[in-house]
């Protein structure tokens, strides 16, 4: 396991291709805990460059929404999740 990894002081640098490979959620959360063990966290995409926090912060909220829905509709209902992701999406995109 890469913190397990980090702890042991056994590697200095990750590289994800997008951010939501690391995590599903909290990449800035994990990315402190690298930083505090030295390592260096490397995104090769540049999504950080473009994404506002207002869009990261929506995509965390779809991530979770996704998450959960999952595990409560169980994996033979992933027509419903997609729904159910959609009207977050919409209400959040109202709000703004």
């Amino acid at each position: 396991m890469l913190m397990n990894m980090a702890r042991r002081d056994e590697i200095s640098d990750i590289a994800v291709t997008h951010r939501d490979r690391l995590p599903r959620c909290g990449f800035g959360y994990l990315e402190e805990f690298f930083r505090g063990y030295g390592v260096t966290v490397h995104v090769l995409d540049g999504q950080r460059d473009r994404k506002s926090a207002r869009e990261e912060l929506v995509d965390d909220l779809l991530a979770i929404v996704t998450s959960f829905s999952g595990k409560l509709y169980g994996l033979g209902s992933r027509q419903r999740g997609r729904v159910l992701v959609e009207v977050v999406r919409r209400h959040v995109h109202e709000q703004a």
